[in-house]
């Protein structure tokens, strides 16, 4: 199979595999991964192939929706990747990436980090996502779909927190901005990724100022 055809079977695969899924983390997402990474992917030299694969299969079986389970996402990609015989060292990167992707894995110290260019396009990539407009709609989203309050002022966000402390908060939505959102600008990894994180950033900013004014009432 060429791979044009693996690209289509796999934007298929995820598109099944995620119908019905929660609105921040569907096929829209992933679709909007895919965009801003091939975006990014033209400006670096880069696997375009392998890129273009580990964004469609990123969050495949994202653990937060697995009772927390981190392998649930790689088996099912790696198998998957098998079945259309990508070559074991393209599937073994892309597994990698699936792995190593998340703004967690970055909270607590890791034991031989993995790294590659096409990992750094990718993550970048993903946490475009995050920030900005579609950021803000999708963190809400995912407050909504936890029953967690949009904001609690005697409830500080905990700028401390470690991957197991990430994974267990049920703070309220606010805080998440201050948490993870706000610091992705600095932690892109690409000249192109740091450039279109400075507008989305920005428009967090603005967006937290009007959320306070308003937070009241009129008075």
């Amino acid at each position: 199979m060429n791979r044009k055809a693996i690209i289509n079977k796999t934007k298929k695969f995820v598109k099944q595999t995620l119908e019905g899924a929660e609105g921040g983390h569907d096929w829209f997402h992933t679709k909007r991964v895919l965009a801003n990474s091939i975006h990014i992917a033209k400006k670096e030299n880069a696997n375009l192939f392998v890129v273009q694969l580990a964004a469609l299969l990123h969050d495949i079986a994202d653990a937060k929706f697995h009772d927390g389970d981190e392998t649930l996402g790689p088996k099912m990609a790696s198998e998957f990747l098998e079945a259309q015989k990508v070559d074991p060292l393209n599937r073994e990167h892309i597994i990698k990436i699936i792995k190593s992707v998340s703004f967690k894995n970055s909270l607590s110290p890791i034991e031989n980090p993995f790294d590659s260019i096409e990992l750094q396009i990718v993550q970048d990539a993903d946490r475009l996502d995050a920030i900005g407009a579609i950021g803000i709609a999708r963190a809400f989203n995912y407050g909504g779909f936890k029953n967690r309050e949009l904001y609690n002022p005697k409830v500080p966000p905990n700028m401390n927190m470690n991957k197991e402390a990430y994974k267990k908060s049920s703070a309220p939505t606010i805080n998440h901005f201050y948490e993870k959102l706000l610091l992705l600008k600095e932690k892109m990894n690409t000249p192109t990724g740091k450039k279109l994180a400075e507008n989305r950033h920005d428009f967090m900013l603005s967006y937290l100022d009007q959320f306070y004014q308003e937070w009241e009432g009129i008075k």
